[in-house]
């Protein structure tokens, strides 16, 4: 095989890329080969670009994510290529996906920061099923009274979405957009007066009954797009910051304190 033949390189990556079943880095492909006949960065994207273009009209594409390339099926044959599977796919609730909106909209971001903006509390499943899942990380800890744990999203977030980083992410107007508008009432019949009357009585009894209603997603969504911008932080780039405070030496090597 010749090499230094971009079209036979790109058969060869693609070989690799679908025995792999996995993002691959340029990096990672380049180990593949010998040493002393490794291709160069340049060469593998060229390779890579020819790859993805004879991918067009397949049921297959070539994309990058976070980790690296992949070759994966596309999107609009998923609904019979789930069928493969007799597992249904897992459902979220509404509150795991504002929770992970959040931390993905503003992190780093604490527990009780996001309790603020949600208005209640969040339940400790969601938090662990989000780590287990690896789509969020704890990444530091804030220096407050408590130092509560600062939480992130990871590469196999990025991964699972199809993103190759955090600039890639929706607008929080498009995510707005997508919230259906409450149905209106189409049933426009005056209500008897004595109906009505009994009606109005109730709802003044539970109304001042009734606990503060939770933040609706619209809400936490019109929240979070004042807010977006300078608010997205490369994980990778607060790694760095943390080894590097790591690094620095401490003043009292004797006196540790638990996270």
């Amino acid at each position: 095989m010749n090499l230094n033949d971009p079209a036979e390189l790109a058969v060869l990556l693609e070989a690799y890329l679908l025995a792999a079943g996995r993002p691959l880095s340029l990096e990672r492909l380049a180990e593949l080969f010998e040493e002393d006949g490794r291709p160069e960065p340049g060469q593998l994207r060229d390779a890579l670009a020819i790859l993805g273009r004879s991918c067009q009209g397949r049921a297959f594409e070539l994309k990058e994510v976070a980790s690296g390339y992949r070759l994966q099926v596309r999107e609009r044959f998923a609904p019979w290529v789930g069928r493969l599977w007799e597992e249904r796919p897992q459902r979220y609730s509404r509150a795991l996906l504002e929770t992970l909106a959040l931390i993905a909209y503003r992190q780093p971001i604490t527990r009780g920061e996001i309790e603020e903006v949600r208005g209640v509390a969040v339940n400790s499943n969601i938090i662990r099923t989000l780590q287990e899942r690896e789509w969020v990380r704890v990444v530091g800890y804030r220096e407050v009274p408590g130092r509560p744990a600062m939480l992130a999203t990871t590469r196999t977030f990025l991964d699972h979405f199809n993103l190759k980083s955090l600039d890639e992410l929706p607008p929080l107007a498009v995510l707005r957009e997508m919230e259906p508008e409450p149905a209106p009432l189409d049933d426009d019949r005056p209500v008897p007066a004595d109906l009505q009357a009994r009606a109005d009585a109730a709802g003044l009894e539970e109304a001042a009954a009734e606990p503060a209603e939770q933040t609706s997603f619209r809400t936490l969504l019109a929240e979070l797009d004042a807010m977006e911008q300078g608010l997205k932080t490369d994980f990778d780039d607060l790694l760095r910051e943390a080894e590097a405070e790591s690094d620095e030496p401490s003043g009292d090597e004797g006196d540790e304190r638990e996270p």
